[in-house]
Parts: structure tokens; sequence; C-alpha cells
């Protein structure tokens, strides 16, 4: 059975990490109510920040809700995900959407964002 934990080596820890996404990222997948962003690591796993703003969510509960669900996807599907470090930031709306919406949304997200890893990729070794 396949690791199923969250660990530390998953998460993007310091405020240099979300920094260095924010400068410098190549890859943007939008969905309905939630943005990725994510540059390419050399660490040979996914790395995740989450950014849930009280402007944008504003309730504590629903907060943690979105969190626990993004952080649920991305458990499930690390080994599908390439190498990269990803924000995901939560817009107005999203505490509206329920649970298998948000999960659907995620799935989608995480596969638009696979394409583009490897189409860049891609591209970098055909020149």
């Amino acid at each position: 059975m396949p690791d199923q934990r969250f660990p530390r080596q998953l998460r993007l820890l310091t405020a240099g990490d979300y920094k260095h996404v924010f400068d410098h990222a190549p890859y943007k997948v939008h969905g309905k109510g939630i943005l990725a962003l994510a540059r390419p690591n050399a660490l040979g796993h996914p790395r995740i920040g989450l950014i849930f703003s009280k402007k944008n969510v504003r309730r504590a509960v629903d907060r943690n809700r979105l969190k626990r669900l993004v952080r649920e996807s991305v458990r499930h599907q690390q080994h599908r995900l390439p190498a990269v470090d990803i924000v995901i930031l939560a817009r107005r709306g999203l505490h509206e959407q329920d649970n298998a919406s948000v999960s659907r949304q995620l799935n989608g997200m995480w596969r638009r964002l696979e394409k583009s890893a490897r189409q860049t990729q891609q591209d970098v070794s055909s020149s």
C-alpha cells in the first residue's frame, strides 16, 4: 500500500518558498474560486502551500474544510503530480461549493498542471 500521509517534505514551509513561487511561476491553473501557481523544483516530488485568507473565505470552519480537501487531494494525487512547488489561493465564493465539486475541480486542475508541465518538459528537451 502506498504511503498516504502528508509529511513535511510535501509542504512549502518558509516565506521564501512561497515568495519563490510567486516571483517565478510559469504555471497558472484556474478553477472556479481557486487558483494554483506552480514552479518546477529539483526535489523530485511536489510541495504544496495553501493561502486561504479571511477576506475570501470568511469563516474558519470553511477555511479548514477547504484546506483539508486540498491536502487530501494532493495526498491521493502526489504520485501523478510533477516535481513542482504549488501555491493554492482561494478566491471568493469557493466556500459556497460542496466537497464533491471542490474535489472534482482540484482533480481537473492537477490534470491540467501535469499536462502543462509535461508539455514544457517536451519543449525543453526537443530544443
